[in-house]
């Protein structure tokens, strides 16, 4: 991945996150992960500086099991 690519495809942008690319869908479907882009019925893309906003802000902290 270069510093000037804006745009990442799911599988880049699950990389990116640290998660999995089933994870990334999970997410996409429970409508709790970063903002999305689909073009038709499969590409779906991610705006790095948005995956950055949704790490600093929206990203959830895990919870313990006490």
């Amino acid at each position: 991945m270069t510093d000037n690519q804006r745009y990442l495809r799911a599988k880049e942008a699950a990389r990116y996150l640290g998660v999995s690319n089933s994870v990334l869908a999970k997410m996409r479907m429970r409508g709790d992960g970063p903002p999305y882009r689909k073009f038709g019925s499969r590409v779906v893309l991610y705006v790095r500086s948005e995956l950055d906003d949704w790490l600093e802000n929206d990203c959830k902290a895990p919870t313990e099991n006490a």
